[in-house]
């Protein structure tokens, strides 16, 4: 059995946390679960999506790594993604198997990735 529990926090970094908190909390439709001065994080589904304004010195938002967000219906949400002024970093494509993917650049240069996978059944 393995000892990793699987992915916990998918931390961005943000230059202004107030702003960032504003932008999430209208993309995500729900208010942060915690918020201090230094960070605000959100429960996504039973997953942490973090804001750190302290993690743009010392995380380099490359595209190698992509945290993808479960999504039903990703067309709708590339729509009213991109409405929010996010821009679109790829366009939605089928991997297989009915699995559909997409990115976008938030307002912060952070890649925010979505997913729908009708196969993916959280234990």
């Amino acid at each position: 059995m393995s000892q990793f529990l699987g992915v916990r926090s998918v931390i961005y970094g943000v230059p202004n946390l107030e702003e960032a908190k504003a932008w999430y909390t209208t993309l995500l439709e729900i208010e942060p679960y915690f918020e201090a001065e230094c960070y605000v994080g959100f429960n996504v589904g039973g997953f942490e999506l973090g804001l750190d304004p302290d993690a743009r010195n010392v995380t380099s938002r490359a595209d190698g790594v992509v945290a993808y967000w479960g999504v039903e219906d990703i067309a709708s949400q590339v729509e009213r993604i991109n409405s929010l002024g996010a821009r679109q970093h790829g366009e939605i494509v089928d991997v297989g198997e009915g699995i559909l993917m997409a990115s976008f650049l938030d307002p912060y240069g952070n890649v925010f990735g979505l997913i729908e996978n009708p196969h993916f059944k959280l234990t």
